[in-house]
């Protein structure tokens, strides 16, 4: 039976999958920066500027008015924590991502296994938010962790295959 897409498709869609996710990484790199150094008036003016708009059209809107709430009850500590937060995980998602564009055999399955973790993570919050952003990006990481598996078997069988030729030559 003919496959739905061919290796090369695969590797298309695993390239814009990580180009995706590298984009997400970089801006938590750059909302950790932001965070850590922004006062608490300067980040909820900030916020209030960009959802101002949506908050006039709708004064309910869950969304709006969640991120606002959140800002407006950040403590220090918490504002440090949540820039750690971001910094770390756009750093560990950016090394990984790099690790699978280089084709580096240890990032695959530590890919998968933080990715799977973040899958679990997701599910947890949406059980609670409902947000279907969460659910996007679950779904999203699923599809990641999927074309990754994918393409770890592909570059093991290809590591089998060279192996077995160059043990046949000598």
């Amino acid at each position: 039976m003919k496959p739905i897409i061919n290796e090369k498709e695969y590797w298309g869609l695993f390239e814009i999958s990580l180009f995706i996710k590298g984009i997400n990484a970089l801006a938590d790199i750059v909302g950790g920066i932001i965070i850590w150094s922004t006062s608490k008036l300067v980040l909820i003016t900030f916020l209030l500027d960009i959802f101002q708009h949506e908050l006039s059209d709708s004064p309910k809107d869950y969304l709006a008015n969640f991120i606002v709430n959140s800002a407006e009850a950040l403590s220090v500590s918490s504002q440090y924590f949540l820039s750690i937060y971001l910094l770390l995980h756009g750093i560990v998602k950016s090394l990984l991502l790099i690790g699978l564009y280089k084709k580096k055999i240890w990032a695959y399955p530590t890919s998968i296994i933080i990715f799977s973790l973040l899958i679990f993570y997701e599910l947890y919050t949406y059980y609670f938010s409902h947000s279907l952003w969460t659910l996007a990006f679950t779904f999203f990481d699923i599809l990641l962790v999927l074309l990754t598996g994918h393409e770890y078997g592909v570059l093991k069988k290809k590591q089998r295959l060279a192996k077995n030729n160059s043990s046949q030559i000598v």
